[in-house]
């Protein structure tokens, strides 16, 4: 891979370069498409990790999103800087940064309502329903997608189709914000056995386009090397679910400053670190704080020490580890030590199990719905629908199949709509097909 391919000017949608403005580059768009679009925005009623909080002080999509970017800014400049003499004409340490910081905003954007367990909820009513004359018509990649719904590859259909210029480009980002954005720049067949994909059969001719624009290698059928700065943006993600899912948890009384403090001492790489508000009766949310920052300027160099060490294997597409777990072994305890107390602590208290399950209830009433009514719509091709499924089709606005749309593509468009939907609306729509009954 080569730098002055890897971060062309040149934006999907656009048959050819845009113009800067004056205040603005062409990756500062990005950002600001991004931050000032509608999905974007809804992130802010979607779950990070703990359902339906009262606790406002509580992470969701959007503040995790947010603080990612953050990060991401810090080490796409850091990391701009070290191959500054690589750097095409006319690109900056900071359009590393924006680029990054842009990748991150947008890298949880597809992600449906009440966060993993929604993804879960969607995936297993599909797999349920595998003989079902619904789906008899699709190849087996495209039941594949279905049942292996991934909030990364939704979140491509999003910037690139559904956001703002609908099936005309979405919200029109520039390859390199895009090629960052791919943290799995494959199908679902090369998703092994976590599933992870960022591509779905029908963006498939996108992605190749673009893996062939920013010259990324292809390692095999329908799976290309990933973009060298997409590696930056899964650490800064890596940072914040390690220090900030912490934070959740005390603040839900799930864990004590105690039992974290070694864990973010870990990762700050000095056991020995003190700070006198430690010993005072300040609140745990102003003592964890005091470490935060270290923590994160720790693991942000680590990750920057390791892409530069990495640098020649990551630009020949051959690089498959983690630059946080390959770097500095502080770091890498410390992130294995966090992951552990999640396992064990946070994600089995039984509120969250709880609503978690009521999620299934919700999205499985809705996806029924959806599905049912596009089947409906594909088999009586033009012909007047049921009302209840005619009623249905219409909720979906300008989101709805066309009748000459094929079966693939139409049970697409309703998990687009379904998917963009925050938990409280998608608990409102569910109680009101469900006839009012409480889910």
């Amino acid at each position: 891979m080569d730098w002055e391919r890897l971060l062309t000017r040149k934006r999907y949608g656009h048959d050819e370069v845009e113009s800067a403005e004056q205040g603005r580059s062409h990756f500062h768009k990005d950002h600001d498409r991004i931050i000032f679009s509608s999905a974007f925005r809804r992130l802010g009623r979607k779950t990070q990790v703990h359902p339906m909080s009262l606790n406002d002080h509580i992470h969701t999509r959007l503040t995790h999103s947010i603080e990612v970017g953050s990060l991401g800014r810090s080490l796409g400049i850091r990391a701009g800087e070290l191959i500054a003499d690589q750097l095409p004409k006319g690109i900056s340490p900071d359009d590393l940064g924006m680029i990054v910081q842009s990748a991150c905003l947008a890298h949880d954007i597809g992600n449906p309502p009440f966060g993993h367990a929604g993804e879960y909820a969607i995936r297993d009513w599909f797999r349920q329903r595998q003989e079902d004359e619904r789906f008899s018509q699709l190849s087996d990649d495209e039941f594949l997608d279905l049942k292996t719904f991934e909030g990364n590859a939704q979140g491509l259909r999003v910037v690139t189709k559904i956001e703002n210029h609908l099936f005309d480009g979405g919200l029109r980002l520039t390859y390199p914000t895009l090629g960052t954005l791919l943290k799995y720049p494959w199908t679902a067949r090369h998703g092994g056995k976590k599933g992870k994909f960022s591509c779905y059969q029908a963006e498939l001719p996108l992605v190749a386009s673009l893996a062939k624009d920013l010259g990324l290698p292809q390692l095999e059928e329908d799976r290309w090397a990933r973009h060298p700065l997409n590696f930056l943006m899964e650490a800064a993600d890596d940072i914040c679910y390690a220090i900030l899912d912490l934070e959740d948890a005390i603040e839900l009384n799930l864990l004590s400053f105690d039992e974290v403090k070694p864990i973010l001492l870990t990762l700050c790489g000095d056991l020995e670190f003190d700070d006198e508000i430690f010993a005072t009766q300040a609140s745990a949310r102003r003592k964890i704080s005091a470490l935060r920052g270290r923590a994160m300027e720790n693991m942000v160099d680590s990750a920057v020490q390791v892409f530069a060490d990495q640098l020649p294997e990551i630009m020949s597409g051959q690089y498959q580890g983690e630059l946080l777990s390959d770097g500095d072994p502080m770091v890498r305890d410390g992130l294995a030590a966090a992951k552990r107390i999640a396992q064990e602590r946070v994600f089995p208290d039984n509120r969250k199990a709880e609503l978690e399950v009521g999620a299934y209830t919700i999205l499985g009433v809705l996806v029924e719905a959806f599905i049912e009514a596009v089947w409906e719509q594909h088999q009586k091709q033009g012909e007047d629908l049921c009302y209840r499924s005619e009623k249905i089709i219409g909720l979906m606005g300008i989101h709805a199949p066309s009748s000459g749309e094929s079966l693939y593509q139409g049970y697409m468009r309703a998990l687009d709509f379904i998917s963009g939907m925050t938990d409280s609306y998608a608990s409102y729509l569910a109680r009101q097909i469900g006839g009012g009954i409480k889910v």
